[in-house]
């Protein structure tokens, strides 16, 4: 029985099976177990083998199976090295690994190990035909995986399901689905045309890649929320940071070259959340404080965003617009200013002490500020949408 479509022998059976080893989309998962094991602060070999062990097989398991399907069922691609009984036998050996591997975590780490572990295979092995039809399962398959690969690797070491663990995994997990969806815009053309039904055949491109980037945004910002939480090291943000640069570059970018961008700018993340949280290089730096400026501090925090607001309306043409916006909106803010300073809703301490009209001078100007910079951010993402 022949395994390689490709020449005989041995040495053409592993070059086959080694085949559908896909570093680009292996590392992930197996950084991510690893990743659970330092959120866990130790390191026991046996879990830390074992969990990123079965990591490797179900994710080797998606792959055989996406490429029998793609090849031998749905004639989607032009050549693949395994035959097709290749694919089944390849299929059985990385099951009965994952399952004697799966099986040991449980006696070695427990039940639960091995039950947090199991849906990764399941995953994997359902990722093609069932699940890439469907948009919310093509899209939030490969990162629930990897979710699970960061709790799972982390109840090895400890036994026990940490809040930080499942913060990481749930942060993965939205920013990662917005790659996803990028990188299933690239077959655009050809999903639509077999009616396999990605997230851009089901919204169209435009509205697939303005999800995407949400989903991105959004995950970006649940770093920012758990670390101002305490669950995340106060590091944390910058692995963010230098992630939502990537994207900004990518969004001006075609499919294809956005997804390569993006998948980079993945584990730039994911390193830089390894650093943050193994290191912790900014524990026990205080915040800045500029309340060193004593009565301008107030009035320097309206300077700042307000060369922001000034620099996006300028950016996007939208000056005239955004004072007409302000002008409107002007007297209901004085009047609810006035409203709840009077009667003490809140107090303002680092201001210069300059009264205009009865409110503080720093009001006036954070009723222009706030406005603008609304004005701003929305005409800003509305170019993009052209």
């Amino acid at each position: 029985m022949a395994i390689a479509r490709h020449g005989t022998g041995s040495r053409a059976a592993a070059a086959a099976l080694t085949s559908q080893i896909h570093p680009v989309f292996m590392l992930p998962p197996l950084a991510a177990s690893v990743f659970g094991a330092v959120l866990a602060g130790r390191f026991a070999p046996g879990p830390l083998g074992l969990h990123a062990a079965a990591t490797f097989f179900a994710v080797y398991t998606a792959h055989v199976k996406d490429g029998y399907v793609d090849f031998y069922r749905r004639g989607e691609d032009d050549d693949h090295p395994l035959t097709e009984a290749g694919c089944r036998w390849a299929l059985a050996g990385a099951t009965l690994c994952f399952v004697t591997v799966t099986a040991s975590l449980g006696v070695v780490a427990g039940p639960v190990t091995a039950l947090l572990t199991g849906p990764m295979w399941v995953l994997g092995y359902l990722h093609a035909p069932q699940s890439d039809t469907n948009p919310v399962t093509t899209t939030l398959g490969y990162p629930l995986g990897i979710a699970l690969a960061v709790v799972g690797g982390q109840h090895a070491q400890t036994g026990a399901v940490a809040v930080e663990s499942l913060a990481f995994g749930l942060v993965l997990l939205v920013t990662l689905a917005g790659v996803k969806i990028i990188d299933d815009a690239t077959d655009y053309a050809y999903d639509r045309s077999i009616g396999k039904r990605t997230v851009a055949v089901a919204l169209g491109v435009p509205r697939a890649r303005r999800l995407a980037y949400a989903l991105l945004y959004a995950g970006f910002t649940l770093v920012l929320v758990f670390t101002i939480d305490g669950v995340f090291p106060r590091a944390a943000p910058l692995a963010a940071v230098a992630f939502g640069l990537v994207a900004v570059v990518a969004s001006g970018a075609d499919p294809p070259v956005a997804t390569m961008l993006l998948i980079r700018g993945a584990y730039v993340f994911l390193a830089g959340l390894v650093v943050a949280v193994w290191f912790r290089p900014l524990a026990g730096v205080p915040l800045p404080d500029i309340g060193i400026l004593g009565p301008y501090t107030y009035l320097a925090t309206e300077v700042v965003f307000g060369g922001l607001a000034l620099a996006l309306l300028r950016r996007a043409g939208a000056v005239w617009r955004a004072a007409r916006t302000v002008l409107a909106l002007y007297p209901l803010a004085f009047v609810w200013d006035w409203y709840t300073l009077t009667v003490g809703v809140f107090e303002i301490r680092l201001r210069t002490g300059v009264q205009v009209a009865g409110i503080p001078l720093e009001e006036h100007l954070f009723m222009i500020v706030v406005p603008a910079l609304v004005v701003g951010v929305h005409e800003t993402l509305a170019r993009q949408d052209e």
